[in-house]
């Protein structure tokens, strides 16, 4: 799972190319319109929303040092939830993945909330599917139209 956030999201995803699917539900990739899991803590109405969909909150703000700006290589630590709280994936104690931001490397959701933390920071994301795997999912762990949800840690900006 670790590498599939590393590698680029197809630019073309079609999102209505599920076929006949009656289980896949196109509603349960908007962040407004999934029930959260007790134990993830997730208040939408205490977060931020912006214009693309994307949910964020800033859990432990550093004020100065470096700053990720899209160009700039990061590195981040996460733990990545799915709505029922399930963790699909984690850095854990192992090496922070690392990516340039805003070059694609990583789901839209990413390259976006990301964006204007410093080094040190902690931010939750709440990625509606259209910024993450959208209409076909990820293997086995991540459904087709599926929120995400990231608790992240910036560690280095270069």
């Amino acid at each position: 799972m670790l590498r599939s956030l590393l590698v680029p999201m197809l630019l073309a995803v079609s999102l209505l190319g599920c076929g006949d699917d009656e289980s896949v539900n196109p509603d349960s990739g908007d962040p407004t319109k999934v029930t959260y899991a007790e134990s993830l803590n997730v208040d939408l109405a205490e977060m931020t929303r912006l214009e693309s969909g994307l949910y964020i909150q800033d859990t432990f703000v550093v004020e100065d040092g470096a700053q990720a700006e899209a160009g700039k290589r990061v590195q981040v630590r996460y733990t990545g939830y799915l709505p029922d709280g399930r963790s699909f994936d984690a850095t854990g104690n192992g090496p922070a993945i690392g990516f340039t931001l805003g070059v694609g490397q990583v789901i839209a959701g990413w390259d976006e909330g990301i964006a204007g933390m410093r080094v040190g920071s902690r931010r939750r994301l709440v990625i509606p599917s259209s910024l993450g795997y959208g209409a076909t999912g990820s293997g086995r762990r991540i459904p087709p139209y599926t929120v995400l949800i990231f608790d992240t840690e910036l560690v280095s900006v270069r």
